[in-house]
């Protein structure tokens, strides 16, 4: 056997099995911190994908009948066992994507978050009544589950954001087919594992590999009722037209540029540290990093120690203790953000920081960028108008809040954006005159728990519905309207009239 054939291949989930591909393209998932090469990912036949639709179909004729208290249940389970197998799921993660061991914790945990939600699914899946609301007639609406859905993850989150999908769409009572993205599969595939070990019926949850094609395929494909996609804009602009010309519903949460204004007046270590921490964790890798700050009047003589506190920051292996961000996730997304920054320097950008090669020593092959940080950064610069996706912060000034507001609403982007203040005053102007859907009063990355739902807005945003939340289950299924009358046996009338007017 050669080195290669030893090498494991990552299998789709279809109708509770677990099953080789037959397909003959492949994919390598490479550890982003080594180059090494941990498994093979197929890219899934059109048969197959239509295997595990199939599947899903018939598998929704009994799933949506389930008792909404048993299908509650599955997810007590399913919370359960991601708790006792977090640092597995979190180490698999961070060898597949790059991220510390701590990122790859929070990974999780902020998807089970959601698991524990979709445990709540006999509060949240509750119809109206309208008693009387004519003589004798009765109005009350049905919240039944669509059918087959489908999910598109992207390589960034590759465990919270299929938690944010499949578990809220299966308590509904819907079955559903994963597409996690194809640069790093396998935690998805291991909480597929775990959710069949919790209790959900073969055919309820099936998973499938692949690229392009695979995406267009469950755009398209009739038996599909709804797709959730979180994602670049750019596919994510493609999957919403086409699911949605198709007749789906459709919810796609993409790009952003998500600032931060800091103000003369606010707490000024604790400002400078959330900074660091939602510019650079992650290594910049989430639509919810902090990529520019915007420091008003005075705030601007902050820079110097910004800079400092984001030098101080360790590069290093997601695996090796006290690394504070790890690599980018392929080489390909190094030679894009190294590119954006050389891009930045000769637009006249001031480069304060160039995190560009930094020493890894022992991980020389890494697709490692510290911490970079640029000043006088203007809105027609590229660092500015694109989403880096890397460790990149772009710090802008302001002499007013309310020029500092202009600037953030001139921004296609809606995702996020925060302030820090110590001014309840400034802090209720900003909430009510910003133009972005999820805001942060001193907290960076204002990502809600999911009791509320994810907000971005504008260009960051297609569908009216976000994930997670009252919104999802909004999104999951489909209202119906029953309007009813009895008659006691001891009445007598003529024929039924079967408008009802009410008065």
């Amino acid at each position: 056997m050669s080195e290669r054939d030893a090498i494991p291949s990552v299998r789709l989930l279809i109708d509770g099995r677990f099953v080789e591909s037959a397909s003959e393209q492949w994919r390598d998932i490479v550890n982003p911190a080594t180059q090494q090469v941990l498994a093979r990912v197929p890219f899934a036949t059109g048969a197959e994908l239509n295997a595990a639709v199939a599947s899903a179909r018939e598998a929704f004729k009994s799933w949506r009948k389930t008792p909404i208290t048993a299908r509650a249940r599955v997810f007590l389970k399913y919370q359960q066992l991601i708790r006792e197998h977090l640092k597995e799921l979190a180490a698999i993660l961070t060898a597949e994507q790059g991220k510390t061991l701590a990122d790859a914790e929070g990974d999780v945990l902020r998807g089970l978050e959601v698991v524990e939600h979709a445990a709540g699914i006999g509060n949240l899946q509750l119809g109206e009544l309208a008693n009387n609301v004519a003589a004798g007639v009765d109005t009350y609406t049905l919240l039944q589950p669509l059918g087959v859905c489908a999910g598109i993850t992207p390589f960034n989150f590759p465990a919270m954001i299929p938690l944010w999908m499949f578990p809220m769409a299966i308590a509904c009572g819907n079955t559903f087919v994963l597409k996690p993205s194809e640069l790093d599969p396998m935690v998805a595939m291991r909480l597929a594992e775990l959710a069949l070990e919790a209790g959900i019926p073969p055919g309820v949850l099936n998973v499938v590999h692949g690229g392009a094609e695979a995406v267009d395929r469950l755009c398209e494909h009739p038996d599909i009722k709804a797709i959730s996609f979180v994602g670049s804009t750019r596919i994510g602009s493609h999957v919403y037209r086409r699911a949605s010309q198709a007749g789906k519903r459709v919810q796609c949460m993409m790009g952003a540029k998500n600032h931060a204004i800091v103000l003369p007046d606010a707490h000024r270590e604790q400002t400078l540290a959330n900074l660091a921490g939602a510019a650079f964790g992650a290594a910049g890798q989430r639509c919810m990093a902090v990529s520019v700050a915007i420091l008003v009047g005075e705030a601007r003589q902050w820079l110097p120690e910004l800079v400092a506190k984001a030098a101080s920051l360790k590069v290093n292996a997601g695996v090796e203790p006290g690394s504070d961000l790890g690599p980018l996730i392929s080489r390909a997304a190094l030679e894009r953000v190294c590119s954006l920054i050389e891009c930045g320097v000769q637009e006249g950008a001031q480069l304060e920081l160039d995190g560009r090669h930094p020493p890894v020593s022992d991980y020389p092959q890494g697709n490692f960028v510290g911490p970079t940080v640029f000043s006088e950064v203007t809105p027609e610069m590229s660092i500015y108008r694109e989403e880096i996706f890397g460790p990149v912060l772009c710090v802008m000034q302001a002499a007013t809040l309310d020029e500092a507001i202009a600037l953030v609403n001139a921004n296609p982007h809606g995702n996020g954006t925060a302030l820090f203040t110590r001014s309840g005053a400034a802090a209720r102007h900003f909430q009510e005159e910003i133009d972005v859907g999820q805001v942060g009063i001193n907290v960076p990355i204002p990502v809600p728990v999911p009791l509320f739902s994810f907000t971005g807005s504008r260009a960051s945003k297609l569908g009216d519905l976000g994930p997670y939340g009252k919104q999802i289950v909004q999104f999951y299924t489909q209202t119906k309207t029953v309007t009813q009358r009895w008659f006691d046996e001891g009445d007598v009338g003529g024929p039924v009239n079967t408008t009802i007017t009410l008065k």
